[in-house]
């Protein structure tokens, strides 16, 4: 199916009150309340209260209710508050959705492990079924891939339900997923690299990005059904320099967010996802000079000595529109 046909046949999306900033992600543990409480008065652009893989078997219990106790208690300002659930083939996740389904502070859950469209439709149903006692609109689904087989469904999985607004890489997991010898959340094996015998006899070795397939992948996807891409999170959160190097990769990739595992990661985070403001106004001139060919039938222009055309406005103009949302 193409992706025109699979809109086609798409229900509308949910209405939205502006389009998610979602520069920075920040997730934390549901259980531990001081740092929820942290979370929540953060610069992060959005937090996932986390009922999953951060939270040990025996306390998930506890945790669900001090989350529940969380989106109840506490001011999010005017973040995205998700809560990262537990998988879909477990027990847990049927009670989770009937608690959390009627929260109105809640602005979605997010889906670890999506591999099923069957499972994602389910969930789907669910929430409109609970959903009913909401005062706020429909809780959107945001669909973590972090597995082979889901990256490969990741085009039906995007299609799976009208609620779902997002997806994320799961890097730790996708990577185990493959078999990557990797020892960085985020990060490529050492023993990736090409090894090349130069001109003089000598050798060189070029690193390689063991990420960059899933990332476009999972982007490309998310461009073909309007939602937004984020990026999973860089595992060594005190290196200032890799945790900007990596969020910067993903922004110039087109994403719209990373995940971040620690509070000292937003600044960084939300800087490479911040254009310059040489940037904007090179967009500003773009936008500009493309209105006034159009009034003299030109459908190309030079802009500061580059040949600009319509591409380059549709990627001017959603950089300007990012900033007349406040995301800049």
């Amino acid at each position: 199916m193409s992706a025109a046909d699979a809109n086609a046949t798409r229900s509308p999306s949910p209405p939205s009150r502006a389009p998610r900033v979602t520069r920075t992600v920040l997730a934390v543990p549901a259980h531990r309340r001081r740092l929820v409480e942290s979370a929540a008065r953060s610069a992060a652009d959005a937090v996932f209260l986390d009922l999953e893989d951060a939270v040990p078997e025996a306390e998930k219990a506890q945790a669900l209710d001090a989350a529940c106790a969380a989106l109840r208690e506490l001011d999010w300002g005017g973040k995205t508050v998700s809560v990262r659930v537990n998988a879909a083939d477990g027990p847990l996740l049927n009670g989770e959705i009937a608690r959390l389904g009627t929260l109105d502070r809640l602005d979605s859950l997010i889906l670890p492990k999506a591999e099923r469209v069957a499972e994602v439709a389910r969930l789907g149903q669910a929430l409109r079924e609970v959903g009913r006692a909401r005062n706020r609109g429909p809780l959107e689904l945001e669909l973590l891939i972090e597995t082979a087989l889901g990256l490969v469904s990741v085009e039906t999985l995007a299609q799976a339900d009208e609620r779902v607004r997002a997806l994320h890489l799961g890097v730790g997991d996708f990577a185990g997923s493959i078999g990557a010898r990797s020892a960085e959340i985020g990060g490529s094996p050492a023993g990736y690299r090409q090894t090349t015998c130069e001109a003089d006899g000598g050798y060189l070795d070029t690193p390689l990005d063991l990420f960059a397939y899933p990332m476009m992948r999972l982007l490309v996807c998310a461009r073909a059904f309007g939602l937004r891409a984020i990026d999973g999170p860089c595992g060594a959160y005190r290196d200032e320099r890799l945790t900007r190097g990596w969020a910067a990769r993903a922004a110039a990739m087109g994403f719209d967010g990373k995940q971040v595992i620690h509070p000292s990661q937003i600044e960084a985070t939300r800087d490479a996802f911040m254009p310059s403001a040489d940037e904007l106004a090179f967009a500003r001139r773009v936008v500009n000079a493309m209105r006034d060919a159009q009034t003299e039938g030109k459908g190309a222009v030079s802009v500061d000595g580059k040949m600009i055309d319509y591409a380059n406005v549709r990627m001017a103009e959603r950089m300007l529109a990012l900033a007349a949302h406040g995301a800049l």
